[in-house]
């Protein structure tokens, strides 16, 4: 009954105001009563006025909006019926009297655009300026982007009583907006003036508020911001909005994915469609980090079948929930197998016979592996055969290998074992109608086990974040990028290449738990401490992405390029990891001695280990 009787009163209202701004404007214009023939006229004239103005409001349904968030779509709308209800009875009479009253149907316009709009104005103004939290502010927050973005995070900030946060301005490179004002805010000046205005204002977090905006000039701001020691956030890209990874309107911490600033990858979609769409697809390590978000990427292309194998019943279970709740009509199978398994692995190939394989199945952690040779050498090494070989044996199209930058002059078992890999599936395609290729590239940004997820752990518990050398550096890229150029590069193959991705200046590993500590808000070795523990075993200072024996030419893609294919001999490949397969039982100390055997450039930095 309420919203009933409150439609009502609207209705009502703006009704009122077309014939009451009518009888000012005849007020004002006395003449044009006798024009329109006296009071018969003047009736006729208003009521034409009122049923124009009524359907108008109706159309438009201005009785349904809510006047607290009145705006330039409703001022349209205001506008448009002000002119109707005002024109058309003008028209008419000038059509049917042939006379009428210019001045009259201005004035009329007029009255009743203000007495429509002005009533829903002053309410908006009314609630704006007394919209304020309840709840004691306890942290001031400086806005970079005094565009719309900016603003309706600014709004939200003064009115959401669940925002302990109030704006105190903006920054903006605009000069134009420089020393103005948004909703009451000073635009204080340009991103120069970031550090001295946090310090003169006592700002306690920064919200980055430009989400169309390059990723590179992102990476400029948060390394401009990160100096003046107070928490930084960030509304997310246009893409992540669109593409799910970030609610619109919703502010994230700033993550270390925003300082590495590169630009969005130019994807071929032709090339990679031609090789996926409707082909049996197989992703071993479904269920990995790299793995799962090759299917998430592959799925898009249409394959007429997914296979999702992973050894780990809870992260392929979880892989295959995700993907059929976002891809409900892609076929898609599960197949729980261990690599190391010929027969499983025979049998899914005599089954399913997969047309695309894209081998993600490894054991990557190079500590654990260091401890557990074995293991790894079971994994990398003969997983690989296994897939691969039935890869060749039931006609698969292509084979992508995920690598590694540590598989060159390797110092660890794990990039001993993943060179190994390599070298198996560049011999095996010299003789297959299959084209085997690897992709090799470097850490990647929040997979499982990998230190960024271990540096949050560690602030979040108060400290030290613990860094193995003070002089070591990688390779560093996001998942989504790295498992795009995967498949890109797998578009490129033409058998036997090894495509090595553009990863980027390479990142030294303290000032990436620097850039942490100072995003979450706190002060390195101030707040939180740094502790450096030494190197592990197997671990080296730096990656490097080719081996000496490696030329470097470029593909069509500007971030991916090609390792000239080694000159292996397969005879003597087969030979030496049929040793290998003798040795997996005895002392780690043998194992190692046929690693180096079989890959020269390994160098053994010596640990103890257990078989």
């Amino acid at each position: 009954m309420r919203v009933a009787y409150r439609t009502k009163v609207i209705i009502g209202w703006d009704l009122a105001a077309i014939l009451l701004s009518l009888a000012a404007a005849y007020i004002m214009e006395p003449a044009a009563s006798e024009a329109l023939g006296g009071a018969a006229g003047w009736l006729l004239y208003g009521a034409a006025s009122a049923a124009i103005g009524f359907w108008s409001v109706t159309r438009h349904r201005l009785h349904r909006r809510i006047w607290q968030y009145t705006g330039i779509a409703e001022l349209k709308c205001i506008l448009q019926t002000a002119l109707l209800a005002a024109l058309i009875p003008f028209v008419a009479a000038w059509v049917l009297q042939g006379q009428a009253q210019t001045l009259l149907m201005l004035h009329h316009f007029i009255g009743i655009a203000a007495l429509m709009a002005g009533p829903r104005i002053a309410w908006r103004a009314f609630c704006d300026k007394y919209s304020v939290k309840k709840q004691p502010i306890t942290r001031r927050a400086l806005i970079i982007g005094a565009g719309s973005c900016g603003t309706l995070i600014a709004k939200e900030m003064q009115q959401n009583d669940g925002v302990n946060v109030t704006p105190v301005g903006f920054i903006d490179d605009d000069p134009y907006k420089h020393r103005m004002q948004v909703l009451g805010l000073p635009v204080f000046g340009g991103r120069g003036d970031i550090g001295c205005i946090v310090e003169n204002h006592r700002i306690d977090e920064i919200v980055i508020a430009m989400p169309s905006v390059s990723k590179t000039q992102i990476s400029a701001l948060v390394n401009i911001c990160k100096t003046t020691k107070v928490k930084l956030r960030i509304v997310p890209d246009l893409q992540d909005m669109i593409d799910g990874r970030g609610a619109s309107g919703r502010v994230r911490d700033v993550s270390v994915e925003d300082l590495l600033g590169r630009d969005p990858i130019r994807t071929d979609l032709e090339h990679i469609a031609g090789y996926v769409e409707q082909k049996v697809v197989l992703v071993t390590g479904a269920g990995g980090s790299i793995g799962s978000e090759l299917c998430r990427q592959i799925a898009p292309f249409a394959p007429s079948k997914l296979l999702l194998l992973g050894h780990g019943e809870n992260s392929i279970y979880n892989i295959e929930m995700e993907m059929r709740s976002v891809f409900p009509d892609l076929p898609i199978e599960t197949v729980i197998a261990d690599v190391q398994d010929r027969t499983r692995i025979d049998a899914v190939f005599a089954k399913y016979r997969p047309q695309v394989v894209f081998h993600a199945a490894a054991h990557k952690h190079v500590p654990l592996m260091e401890r557990n040779p074995a293991e790894a050498i079971k994994n990398n090494v003969f997983g690989t055969k296994n897939v691969s070989e039935c890869a060749d044996a039931y006609g698969a199209e292509r084979f992508v290998l995920i690598s590694t930058d540590k598989a060159v002059n390797p110092t660890s078992v794990m990039g001993t074992t993943k060179r190994i890999a390599e070298m198996f599936i560049q011999s095996l395609d010299k003789h297959s109608a299959t084209k085997f290729v690897a992709v090799r590239f470097g850490n990647v940004l929040g997979s499982r086990g990998s230190v960024i997820p271990r540096f949050k752990d560690q602030i979040l518990k108060g400290g030290p974040v613990t860094v193995t050398h003070p002089e070591m550096v990688r390779y560093f890229m996001t998942i989504p990028e790295a498992v795009q150029l995967v498949i890109q590069a797998g578009s490129f193959a033409k058998g036997g290449e090894v495509f090595i991705l553009d990863m980027g200046k390479p990142v030294k590993i303290y000032d990436l738990a620097v850039d942490l500590i100072r995003l979450s808000g706190y002060e390195p070795n101030l707040d939180i401490d740094i502790a450096f523990t030494g190197m592990r075993e197997g671990e080296k200072l730096y990656e490097e992405l080719l081996t000496n024996e490696e030329g470097l030419s470029s593909t069509m893609h500007n971030r991916i390029f090609i390792g000239r294919p080694a000159q292996l001999n397969r005879t003597e490949l087969d030979f030496e990891i049929r040793k290998m397969e003798k040795v997996l039982g005895q002392h780690p100390d043998e194992i190692r001695a046929v690693l180096q055997h079989l890959v020269p450039s390994y160098r053994n930095v010596g640990t103890t280990a257990v078989g």
